[in-house]
């Protein structure tokens, strides 16, 4: 089964079961400055899994395209990807526990709708309780009840079987369903099932999330208004299970592209070509949804996979266009999934920044003439220990790798320390203030538009609790007499009290109306767009927008322009405060 009839068997599946079909939401979280990117497919959804309603339902079911980049030097064995994309099907406060699994069963092992496996191969796992929650029993009947054996559903601890987004949030037990990748390794104790699932005999294709809790500053806090289930299957790994293949690297969404690679590279490395496949694909993913690389946050991620990309395909002596082909071919593949994959200039960005980087490994081959240390070479020119190491053998040096391994771990703990500040947690940051900046950041790009001209529009966002921040497209520096006037006219909203009022709408209406959306992004039939107007309905501006916001503008408080400066080609940046 190829991979986009298994897109289209699991959304026609849950369509058929009540479920409407959302589109993917960008991988650059919406207003929420704790995390870098959506790394599950739930992260766009906590404003419902916490009560909101959801303009398409309590039913609900996407494809949700996520970026993990925790360890990269994991990527490029059987099981990690930068990239992925999570299937998954959702209750906002409607069915549980009964329908979640026996409709996971009945996908998993339908040959008329589902993709047909077999229930011999199938493992489960439950949650074994702990101060929090009880042992789910209740998931352990039902599983039996579906022709599961007692002695192949096994309880595990909250490090396997709990789920949770960071230390604050909506949470649950969960039931994970695992395949014998095989096809014989029969029945198995507990020890066995966890050892057959380190060696990938038996791999893990589906978790039901049953989210009834809530944590606050990691701690169980108590149950949510409502039981919701988030469940998840990701393409990737259902896809290998598929076509019988212990790696995606091997199916239809990747092989092609290695297969490409090891012909027409002059040397071959498989884990470099898998390497090189996966950031690439990534990498095209991030620029697609707004990130341009730089030496900050999402830029910096993006950078450093570029970076990985260059070093493995020099590596490997790429001829000269072999990059710009794997990268068409992503396009290609993608195009009518994700219709921004295709905006122009997508692959330019990509393609302007290796050509940069190969000129940084350039001068570190000049620095490295002179006798730099490697740490140095590494963290100050981007310079990989791999490329110093065979440098360094050429003449007849051997590089103390211990050394360097101990200074790289302390120079990455440094780091990390000084990031989780930022990035501790893992959902929206809803307080007042950045509900506030929020609503300010919608004011701001209306006046932008007025002040500068319709052609600019919303390149990038990011909301903290001391400012917010915009990237617009404009091509030059603004004047002061401009920067005044859009500051003037937003603080003009401000004072005149204007409401702000959430309301639903089908697509084509909202289009129909110019509300500001965001260019290349695909949208449900059903849209929630925010509108800032008079009591008489005049309105200033209409957007397309999750919320929250304030209810009338006059909450917000005095607003004042900080900064204005070059973002990237085409784009400037604006940091605004409230006072």
């Amino acid at each position: 089964m190829q991979s986009h009839e298994i897109r289209s068997k699991f959304l026609a599946f849950f369509e058929k079961r009540g479920h409407k079909i959302i589109p993917s939401a960008s991988l650059v979280p919406e207003n929420d400055p704790s995390v870098l990117f959506n790394t599950a497919g739930m992260q766009p959804l906590v404003p419902y899994l916490l009560g909101q309603e959801h303009p398409m339902g309590k039913r609900i079911a996407d494809i949700q395209k996520c970026v993990r980049t925790g360890d990269l030097e994991d990527i490029g064995d059987n099981r990690h990807f930068s990239f992925f994309e999570m299937m998954g099907n959702w209750s906002l406060g409607d069915y549980f526990k009964e329908e979640a699994i026996s409709w996971s069963y009945e996908f998993l092992t339908s040959k008329e709708e589902g993709l047909g496996l077999d229930i011999n191969r199938l493992y489960l796992t439950i949650f074994e309780g702990d101060e929090n929650a009880p042992y789910d029993e209740e998931s352990k009947k039902i599983w039996m009840s579906l022709g599961i054996p007692e002695h192949r559903i096994y309880a595990l601890p909250a490090d396997d079987n709990w789920w949770s987004p960071g230390d604050n949030g909506p949470c649950g037990p969960c039931s994970e369903m695992f395949y014998d990748m095989e096809g014989n390794v029969g029945d198995l104790t507990l020890e066995g099932f966890i050892e057959a699932n380190k060696k990938e005999t038996v791999i893990e294709i589906w978790n039901d999330v049953f989210m009834e809790y809530e944590k606050k500053d990691g701690k169980v806090i108590g149950k949510l208004a409502q039981k919701n289930v988030d469940t998840g299957a990701g393409l990737e790994r259902i896809t290998a299970v598929m076509q019988g293949k212990k790696t995606a690297y091997d199916t239809d969404l990747l092989s092609d592209i290695i297969e490409k690679i090891k012909s027409e590279s002059k040397e071959y490395n498989e884990n470099y070509a898998r390497v090189i496949t996966d950031h690439l694909r990534t990498a095209l993913f991030m620029v697609a949804d707004g990130v341009i690389p730089s030496n900050k946050d999402r830029g910096y991620i993006l950078r450093r996979l570029i970076r990985r990309t260059v070093v493995r395909s020099l590596k490997l002596q790429f001829p000269p266009n072999l990059t710009k082909d794997i990268l068409d071919i992503f396009l290609e593949k993608y195009k009518n999934i994700y219709q921004n994959i295709g905006l122009e200039n997508n692959i330019d960005v990509i393609l302007s920044e290796i050509e940069k980087f190969k000129k940084t490994v350039e001068d570190g081959i000049k620095e490295f003439e002179k006798g730099t240390d490697p740490f140095l070479l590494a963290t100050t020119y981007g310079f990989p220990i791999e490329l110093t190491e065979e440098l360094a053998k050429e003449k007849g040096i051997v590089i103390d790798r211990e050394k360097f391994n101990r200074e790289m771990k302390e120079h990455q703990e440094k780091s990390r320390t000084a990031g989780a500040g930022m990035f501790k947690g893992g959902l929206a940051n809803t307080s007042d203030i950045t509900i506030k900046l929020h609503t300010a950041h919608h004011l701001l790009l209306k006046a932008l538009q007025e002040v500068l001209g319709p052609t600019v529009h919303q390149k990038g966002s990011n909301i903290t609790e001391e400012r917010l921040r915009i990237d617009f497209s404009f091509d030059r520096k603004m004047t002061d007499e401009e920067k005044q006037k859009v500051e003037d006219r937003v603080n003009e909203i401000i004072n005149k009290d204007y409401k702000v009022v959430r309301r639903e709408m089908p697509f084509s209406e909202a289009e129909k109306i110019g509300a500001e959306m965001e260019f290349g992004a695909k949208y449900p039939e059903v849209v929630t767009v925010y509108f800032v107007e008079d009591e008489n309905g005049n309105v200033f501006s209409k957007e397309f927008c999750g919320g929250p916001h304030v209810e009338h503008t006059a909450v917000i408080g005095k607003f004042k322009i900080q900064k204005e400066e070059a973002s990237s080609q085409g784009v400037r940046r604006i940091k605004a405060v409230i006072e």
